[in-house]
């Protein structure tokens, strides 16, 4: 799995002009499954977007994690993430999951996220959705469960 978190003072997710997901001060998530992955890597990745440090402390250093500050965390299904870009000028997407198995991944972060952590919100899988944010630094990262 892949995911692109960003430290955001405020996101949402809307689907045909509703806003499903809003969160506050937290991590933005975009999250792409590829074809390896498991349960397991769910559970590992939704552990380092937990535990990542990347909000200041007092001494203005990235010491604390989202639940540290119990700040809010939007997940959002970005099956575009897994793209291979390496050459050529289009995109290819022969490691990605394929429908199924990515919704019922994302199923299962988005249950496992409710059980362990608040708040949480969602954007939509395979929805046209429009995501809005506010990238607080800009603070982005690049996490991934890897395969051997």
């Amino acid at each position: 799995m892949i995911t692109i978190i960003q430290r955001v003072t405020s996101a949402k997710v809307t689907v045909s002009q509703q806003d499903i997901g809003v969160i506050g001060i937290g991590i933005m998530a975009l999250v792409g499954v590829e074809k390896p992955d498991t349960r397991q890597d769910v559970q590992k990745l939704l552990e380092r977007i937990l535990n990542y440090r990347i909000f200041a402390d007092e001494n203005d250093r990235m010491n604390l994690s989202l639940r540290d500050i119990n700040g809010g965390l939007l997940l959002v299904p970005q099956f575009t993430l897994v793209a291979d870009t390496q050459k050529g000028n289009r995109p290819g997407f022969a490691s990605a999951a394929p429908p199924e198995q990515g919704r019922e991944l994302f199923a299962y972060l988005q249950e496992l996220a409710q059980a362990t952590h608040a708040p949480v919100a969602f954007g939509q899988f395979g929805a046209d959705m429009q995501v809005s944010l506010v990238n607080n630094g800009p603070v982005t990262f690049t996490l991934r469960t890897h395969h051997a």
